[in-house]
């Protein structure tokens, strides 16, 4: 098992019109797309972005998803999602993350991902990947 203490990756996002209800927030399954956009941006700063990730046949599918909404968010928010690999074990890639709005708290929570192949069988994460990770937080000291 290896804990990752890599910092804090930061992605902005205004609330668009679809996102919300007709009472004014944040869908609450809407929050998913959300955190996918800052997974993506996560992975694109790494230098590993999705897309050239899948070419080498590698995903990290989401087998598990705990979210705690605290607080709604509202059209036209502007919203800073707040991501980090919390561990690395194996083919198990872990991220927590919060939305904050401001000072205040809008959702907290972790995502559960393993990697596989196209083939959708499970891998280690590969360790290019892992190297990328580390040198992020070594930058970031």
């Amino acid at each position: 098992m290896i804990p990752v203490s890599a910092p804090c990756f930061r992605y902005h996002y205004r609330v668009v019109y679809a996102d919300c209800t007709l009472g004014n927030h944040i869908y609450y399954s809407r929050y998913l797309d959300i955190l996918e956009a800052a997974r993506g941006e996560f992975f694109r700063n790494l230098g590993q972005p999705l897309l050239e990730l899948q070419a080498q046949e590698i995903l990290f599918p989401v087998v598990e998803c705990h979210l705690r909404y605290k607080f709604p968010a509202r059209y036209d928010d502007v919203l800073t999602i707040e991501l980090w690999p919390m561990l690395v074990q194996g083919a198990r890639l872990n991220f927590g993350f919060r939305i904050v709005k401001g000072e205040t708290l809008i959702l907290e929570g972790e995502t559960f991902h393993v990697c596989t192949g196209l083939n959708e069988k499970p891998k280690r994460v590969p360790e290019d990947l892992l190297n990328e990770l580390n040198k992020s937080n070594e930058l970031n000291k």
